[in-house]
C-alpha cells in the first residue's frame, strides 16, 4: 500500500481511486454509495504532511467498506430495503480504527442483503459481477469489496465472514481474503447476522498487507464482549513444516480444474521440503446441516428488531401496528432473508428445538474437536476454498441447497473459530480465479499470514486485474 508522503500526494491517490470507482460501478455495481467527499479527508492529510506532523500507518491509503459497516459517512443498509433509510450515529471499532490511521473509505460496497447469500445476487442495489467474467457472480456476501479490490480500485476492503463470505469471493476474484480468529476484530459496529461465527476481516493483493490490517485492527473492545485480548501483536510466528490435506470431501462432487490446481499446489509444497499429512474427518460432513441450523436459529432473533418502528425504512401502507410489522417486513426483506428467519424459528421453536438446534450445537462441539485433533498431526490445514470457480449469473438462485453447497468447505472453519486465508494460486482454462484456504488452529493468525508469505510464490501474483480491465484502464 502506498502511503502518503511528500512524493505521494493522497488528493491525488484518492482521486485516481474515485475516477476507477465511478469509471466500473456501471458495469460491475461494486457500491451501494460513492463518497465523493474523501477527497477533502485527503486534503486535510496532505496539509499535515506539509506542516510536518506524524500520519498514520495507512494515511492517504484509500479502502472500501463493506456496507454492514456503520459508520458516520453515508447510509448503513446492509444492502436492504428495509434499513435504506437508516444514518448511523457512530462508527464501527474497525471503522474508527482504519481510519485513525489515515485510511480513506471511498466507498459502502454491494452485499447479499444482510449478509445472507455466497453470490451478491441477493442484493436490493442489484448484482454485483465477477471481476474476471461478466457472466459470472462475485460470490458472497462480500462481493463488491473483493471485486473493489480485483478491480484495483482501492488497496483493501473490509469484509465480514460467517460462513465463508470473505473467503469464498476472494477466491472467485483471485484477491487474498483474511478470516481471523473468532473474536480477533471487534464487531461493535457491525450489522449482525449471527453472533457466534461472525468475523470482521480484511481483502487485499497480498499477506503483508493482511498483517499490517490485523495489527491495527485487532484487540480487545470492551463493547463487545465476544473480543480476545490482543494476542496478535505478541504471538509468536511458530514454525511450519506439516501441512494437512482433508481427504473426507467427495471429489466428484469437486470441478476437476479445481482439484488439479489444489493437487499442483500440494506437489510445490512436497517439493519444497514440506511434510504433507493426509487428515481423516469424518465429523466435518455434519458441518453444513448444523451450519444451517445453527445461524438461520441467530438470524431470526438478530433480525427481529426490525419492525419499521424504530429505525430504517417502514410501510406507508399499513393501517395498524400490527400491518406496520407485516408489510415492513414483507416488502423490507429480500427472499432469502425470509427464508432464513423462517428456518431459525422454526428450529428453535417448542418440540423442535431438541431435534434440531441441541443436536447441531453437539454436531458443532465434534467439528471443533475434530480440529484440535487434526492439529496434534499438522502445522496448518490446505484446503478448497469452494468445489467449483465462480458459477455463472442466475445458475443458483432457484435453488437454496445447491447454493448452500457452495459453503462446504468454509462453514466448519467458521463452526470451529479458526482463522483462515483464501489464497489466488491459479486460473481454469476460462480464466476464472481459484484460490486455497489456509486453516490454523485458535490464535495462529500471525504464523498463517507469515507462511503466506513465505510461499506467496503459490499466488498467481499480487495484481489481479483481469487482462481486460487492464486495456480498458490504457
Amino acid at each position: 500500500m502506498k502511503i502518503a508522503d511528500k512524493e505521494h500526494s493522497a488528493v491525488a491517490t484518492i482521486k485516481h481511486a474515485l475516477e476507477k470507482a465511478h469509471k466500473f460501478q456501471s458495469r460491475y455495481n461494486v457500491f451501494n454509495w460513492i463518497n465523493d467527499d474523501a477527497i477533502k479527508r485527503a486534503e486535510e492529510i496532505d496539509a499535515r504532511i506539509a506542516r510536518g506532523e506524524k500520519i498514520g500507518r495507512l494515511a492517504g491509503v484509500p479502502y472500501a467498506l463493506k456496507n454492514n459497516f456503520l459508520s458516520r459517512q453515508g447510509g448503513t443498509t446492509a444492502s436492504a430495503k428495509i434499513l435504506t433509510e437508516f444514518s448511523s450515529p457512530i462508527d464501527a471499532t474497525t471503522v474508527a480504527k482504519l481510519e485513525a490511521e489515515g485510511a480513506i473509505m471511498i466507498g459502502r460496497t454491494n452485499l447479499d442483503a444482510f449478509a445472507h447469500g455466497s453470490s451478491t445476487e441477493n442484493s436490493y442495489f442489484g448484482t454485483t459481477k465477477n471481476a474476471c467474467d461478466f457472466e459470472r457472480v462475485a460470490g458472497g456476501s462480500s462481493g463488491g469489496s473483493a471485486v473493489a479490490v480485483a478491480l484495483g480500485i482501492v488497496d483493501f476492503a473490509t469484509g465480514t465472514d460467517t460462513g465463508g463470505s470473505i473467503r469464498q469471493p476472494a477466491s472467485f476474484n483471485g484477491v487474498y481474503g483474511f478470516k481471523p480468529t473468532y473474536g480477533a476484530i471487534s464487531r461493535y459496529g457491525v450489522v449482525a447476522m449471527a453472533s457466534s461465527t461472525d468475523c470482521i476481516g480484511f481483502f487485499t493483493q497480498n499477506a503483508r498487507d493482511l498483517d499490517l490490517l490485523m495489527r491495527i485492527s485487532a484487540g480487545q473492545d470492551s463493547r463487545d464482549l465476544t473480543t480476545l485480548p490482543n494476542f496478535y501483536q505478541d504471538s509468536k510466528v511458530q514454525e511450519v513444516r506439516k501441512i494437512g490435506i482433508i481427504e473426507d470431501f467427495d471429489p466428484e462432487h469437486i470441478d476437476t480444474e479445481v482439484l488439479n490446481i489444489m493437487q499442483k499446489r500440494v506437489e510445490q509444497l512436497q517439493k519444497s521440503g514440506y511434510e504433507v499429512v493426509k487428515l481423516s474427518m469424518p465429523a466435518l460432513k455434519y458441518a453444513l446441516p448444523a451450519y444451517y441450523i445453527i445461524v438461520p436459529a441467530e438470524i431470526s432473533s438478530n433480525l427481529s428488531r426490525y419492525d419499521g418502528v424504530r429505525y430504517g425504512w417502514r410501510s406507508e401502507e399499513a393501517r395498524d401496528l400490527d400491518e406496520l410489522y407485516k408489510q415492513t417486513r414483507d416488502q423490507g426483506f429480500m427472499p432469502e432473508n425470509k427464508r432464513r428467519i423462517m428456518i431459525g424459528n422454526f428450529v428453535l421453536s417448542a418440540g423442535f428445538y431438541d431435534a434440531y438446534y441441541l443436536k447441531a450445537a453437539k454436531a458443532r462441539t465434534l467439528i471443533i474437536q475434530e480440529y484440535m485433533r487434526a492439529f496434534k498431526q499438522c502445522d496448518l490445514i490446505l484446503s478448497l476454498v469452494a468445489p467449483n470457480p465462480a458459477f455463472k449469473l442466475g445458475s443458483k438462485t432457484h435453488d437454496p441447497v445447491s447454493m448452500y453447497m457452495e459453503d462446504i468447505m468454509t462453514v466448519p472453519v467458521s463452526l470451529a473459530g479458526l482463522p483462515a486465508l483464501s489464497i489466488p494460486v491459479g486460473k481454469t482454462a476460462a480464466g476464472l480465479p481459484v484460490g486455497l484456504q489456509l486453516i490454523g488452529p485458535q490464535r495462529s493468525d500471525r504464523t498463517l499470514l507469515r507462511f503466506a508469505e513465505q510461499v506467496a510464490d503459490l499466488g498467481c501474483g499480487e495484481q489481479n486485474i483481469t487482462e481486460s480491465n487492464k486495456r480498458e484502464e490504457k
